[in-house]
């Protein structure tokens, strides 16, 4: 199943290894060891300040951090082996995550979803209520969101799921997924890894760009 409540439950498939959410308070700081290969921090609310060996970075809301150094990393030196939220100016919310994902990714940052009144599907069919703005998608890539505010029901493989703070929602390759419905608006970190197949960005429909073509062995 796409929805995984904790890091420890991600399929062998996932590109994504591990996902952490820390909500810090002004002037508490927090130590990240490397768990790599590759690592990725983006301020979900907030702002702060992060360190990582001679790299200082001033991070507000919807700073997306590729950090580099991570032991055995090529050209990483051996001394680095975490990074640190220095200082911390204001309540923050940080989403990490680290995994195996290739030079060539998708898209990364943040995405909000609220009901409306009027909902003007412009992505592929849904057969199913409806009360976003939200289409019905599919990409090129493996797409990982994690929500960090809020809740809602999500779409992926045909199935409807709860998706609230915490959980994890990863869509394999020509999946389609949606969130039909929020219960309250949700904030949620969204991560398109490693480009597959034809490399397309974006949101992919049928009716636009040919048949999805659902890899089985991602479900």
């Amino acid at each position: 199943m796409p929805l995984y409540h904790g890091p420890d439950e991600l399929a062998d498939w996932c590109e994504l290894r591990h996902y952490e959410i820390v909500r810090l308070e002004p002037g508490q700081t927090h130590r990240f060891a490397w768990m790599g290969p590759k690592e990725k921090v983006i301020v979900g609310s907030g702002r702060c300040q992060v360190r990582c060996g001679d790299r200082v970075e001033e991070a507000e809301e919807r700073a997306n951090l590729d950090l580099a150094g991570a032991p055995g990393a090529p050209g990483a030196p051996e001394r680095v082996a975490h990074f640190t939220i220095a200082r911390v100016d204001e309540p923050t919310v940080i989403v990490r995550m680290c995994g195996r994902w290739g030079e060539e990714v998708g898209g990364s940052g943040i995405f909000a979803v609220a009901n409306i009144t009027e909902v003007a599907e412009r992505g592929d069919p849904a057969p199913y209520e409806k009360t976003t703005r939200f289409d019905n998608h599919w990409h090129d890539c493996d797409e990982y969101w994690i929500a960090f505010e809020g809740s809602a029901e999500v779409m992926s493989e045909g199935r409807r799921y709860p998706f609230g703070p915490g959980d994890c929602v990863a869509t394999g390759t020509g999946h389609h997924h949606d969130v039909p419905r929020v219960i309250e608006p949700l904030r949620a970190i969204y991560f398109e890894t490693t480009m597959l197949r034809e490399k397309r960005r974006g949101h992919l429909w049928e009716h636009e760009h040919g048949p999805a073509r659902p890899d089985p062995a991602k479900v």
